[in-house]
């Protein structure tokens, strides 16, 4: 139930709580309403989902990340969070008092509005406890949504693509067969490159087969990437040890025969000087 974010918000100074739940259409000046306070709080929570989702997930990419985020922050899951908290009948309360009950009631069955009271709620605790306090709570009353995009809104068919496309090659998804009772079927599929078959996949639609196929495609790829730059690497310093053994042993020819020559010459002079000799 998202206990932290409740608790925090029972200890909020009893303006800016009303302030987090004002709608711009109930107050006669827009900055009286939530929406500074729901511009502040869209950015807090991206925050504290993207710090989340980089040290709970290593292994996936920029990409998988921003994806996985885009859902987790929707407005959709921002107005669930809104209803399970129990932030559409406090909104009620609060904006209760000569206004009209048909209007509070569409204005807090509206995902838009749900979603908003929910980082408006979320920009008035970091402003009054800061990212230290608010980040946890946070983290807490997103918990579904990010356990649901780990295990069910993984795209990895996209990821791959657009792997794929850097290198100008594209995937083709085949059904190899399928398998049960209609109520529990399970179909298997295959994605292949260049008619080379890089993943298998089994699933109880063929969406989710394909996934499962991406998934050890993407797998398969990244793995032969890292390979090939192991291979560069070691070649890389091998060719710099060969470059080098070459130029030493340039250096030593080059040192011999200039030995050889000043030798030559110096045998030269001291003939040179002994046939003086006999002469004087």
């Amino acid at each position: 139930m998202a206990l932290r974010l409740l608790t925090l918000a029972e200890q909020l100074d009893a303006d800016i709580m009303r302030q987090a739940f004002t709608h711009a259409s109930l107050v006669a000046e827009r900055h009286l309403s939530y929406e500074r306070l729901e511009f502040l709080g869209d950015s807090v929570l991206s925050l504290c989902i993207t710090t989340e989702l980089y040290r709970r997930f290593p292994q996936y990419s920029e990409g998988h990340l921003a994806r996985v985020r885009a859902y987790v922050v929707s407005r959709a899951a921002c107005a669930k969070v809104a209803t399970r908290l129990g932030l559409d009948k406090r909104f009620r309360e609060l904006a209760a008092g000569g206004r009209d009950e048909s209007e509070l009631a569409q204005l807090a069955a509206n995902q838009n509005v749900l979603a908003d009271l929910t980082e408006s709620l979320i920009g008035a605790l970091y402003l009054t406890f800061g990212l230290v306090a608010v980040r946890p709570a946070v983290v807490e009353a997103f918990a579904e949504h990010i356990e649901f995009a780990e295990k069910s809104y993984v795209d990895h068919k996209t990821e791959a693509q657009e792997y794929l496309a850097k290198a100008g090659k594209t995937v083709v998804y085949r059904v190899l067969g399928y398998s049960g009772p209609p109520h529990d079927r399970k179909f298997e599929v295959e994605a292949t490159v260049d008619g080379e078959t890089l993943g298998h996949g089994v699933g109880q639609s063929k969406k989710r087969a394909e996934q499962e196929a991406a998934a050890e495609m993407l797998r398969e790829l990244v793995a032969r990437e890292r390979r090939g730059s192991r291979r560069v690497r070691l070649f890389g310093r091998r060719g710099r040890r060969s470059a080098a053994a070459d130029g030493q042993a340039a250096a030593d020819a080059q040192a011999a025969a200039d030995g050889q020559a000043a030798a030559d010459a110096q045998a030269a002079a001291d003939g040179q000087a002994a046939a003086s000799d006999k002469v004087g």
